[in-house]
């Protein structure tokens, strides 16, 4: 069964670029309006919205830090305001600065986990609450790394969130589903995005590519795909679930 969100109104994160946009083309593409959230790339924020319009669905664009809770509360009142509720919340925004475990700065540290995992927190909770009024059941997805199992050397901050994320989605499943709202994670393998390009190369990218057993690194469209099916109702019975999305590359690690 193909994924089907008619009518479905989704919040996602992080979505001016990277795996959000990716998410909300394919959850628009699907049928759903989607709330664009984005910190500090407005320009972006609009392709995207631009982007799920031209598949005749609804957009609104939403600033917030979701580090930052107040922010968030007015960011799920916007588009609740703007489309009568919350179906389906993505929680994709991240930060992440790479450093030795010995040099870490520790406001690198925090803001890691203020982003990555309270930010998580703070919209998964938000939206869920939502949800539980609205009284229709609903769907929470939060986009996870292969690096919460994977100790990347330099990505202490990051991988340590994205490890606690895992543990906070199969508890916020566990507590749900009496109101028959999933909660779900992906885990993307190395993923051609505009974040990941910060780290690596073109030329390091086309070679780390090669020693994937899929032959190629993930796509935002890869994602994006895998994130619209877990939120629709072809994954009715699929809550607590971990997806991994990587080509293969957890087994070079």
């Amino acid at each position: 069964m193909p994924a089907d969100l008619s009518g479905k109104r989704a919040l996602i994160t992080g979505a001016s670029r990277g795996i959000g946009r990716g998410c909300a083309v394919a959850m628009a593409q699907a049928g759903a309006d989607v709330a664009v959230n984005y910190y500090s790339h407005p320009d972006d924020a609009e392709e995207t919205a631009a982007l799920v319009r031209a598949c005749g669905r609804r957009a609104v664009i939403v600033q917030a830090d979701v580090a930052d809770r107040n922010a968030v509360k007015a960011m799920v009142d916007a588009a609740v305001a703007e489309f009568g509720g919350i179906d389906v919340a993505v929680c994709n925004s991240y930060y992440s600065k790479r450093q030795a475990f010995l040099e870490i700065e520790i406001d690198q540290m925090r803001r890691t986990h203020e982003v990555t995992f309270w930010g998580a927190f703070h919209t998964a909770q938000l939206a869920a609450r939502q949800m539980v009024a609205q009284g229709q059941g609903g769907a929470l997805l939060f986009i996870s790394s292969v690096l919460a199992a994977i100790p990347m050397p330099t990505s202490l901050p990051y991988n340590s969130a994205k490890a606690g994320m895992e543990q906070m989605v199969q508890t916020i499943a566990h507590e749900m589903a009496e109101h028959r709202i999933r909660a779900n994670s992906i885990q993307p393998g190395w993923t051609d995005t505009p974040g990941e390009r910060q780290f690596a190369t073109a030329a390091e990218m086309e070679t780390g590519a090669r020693d994937i057993p899929w032959g190629r690194l993930g796509t935002v469209e890869d994602m994006g795909e895998a994130a619209a099916f877990l939120c629709s109702n072809a994954a009715d019975y699929i809550t607590g679930a971990t997806l991994r999305i990587d080509g293969g590359f957890t087994y070079k690690h």
